[in-house]
């Protein structure tokens, strides 16, 4: 009973492909996805398409005109199976590369949330330190509030040495 349940726990993830089974014939999914790349952004260029149209072009002249090179007669099925199999193959090149780009994007994403949460967490350390700066500095003496104290102890001072320097006047209370 428990060899069942190792099996149960031992199943990969959901996210996770599996395993090639076909063990003679192994491809390096990153080489593949790189060149699936490649060929999708050439497909996608204006320089294919123009080297596309040039050979379908040349094709339909050669056997339309060429009697003597006629290897695909007018309804052009020869051409007609040559786009079949570069769509069959376009397509799964293209599909490849937008899973690289997807994962290309989610990583960037990740990556963009993390930075995001740490400038957020940056900000707000930054706003703490500046309130405290502005609850000491309120804190902080300033130089009119010390001159002016200075001056109401300079005038204090003026008024005991007058007071001291006044003769005792007998009756008056000091």
């Amino acid at each position: 009973m428990t060899d069942r349940k190792d099996k149960v726990t031992a199943r990969p993830r959901l996210e996770t492909p599996l395993a090639s089974r076909f063990r003679g014939f192994d491809l390096d999914s990153e080489a593949m996805a790189r060149s699936s790349e490649n060929v999708a952004r050439f497909l996608g260029t204006g320089r294919y398409l123009a080297i596309q149209t040039l050979v379908v072009a040349v094709w339909i002249i050669l056997n339309v005109f060429a009697v003597s090179l006629r290897w695909d007669p007018y309804p052009f099925i020869l051409l007609n199976l040559a786009f079949s199999t570069q769509a069959a193959y376009a397509a799964p090149l293209i599909l490849l590369a937008q899973n690289r780009q997807d994962n290309r994007d989610r990583i960037s994403l990740e990556e963009d949330r993390t930075r995001a949460a740490q400038t957020k967490a940056d900000t707000e350390f930054l706003a703490r330190e500046l309130a405290s700066l502005r609850l000491a500095i309120g804190e902080v003496t300033t130089r009119d509030y010390l001159r002016r104290e200075l001056d109401d102890i300079r005038e204090s001072l003026t008024r005991l040495e007058k007071l001291a320097a006044k003769p005792d006047v007998p009756g008056e209370l000091a």
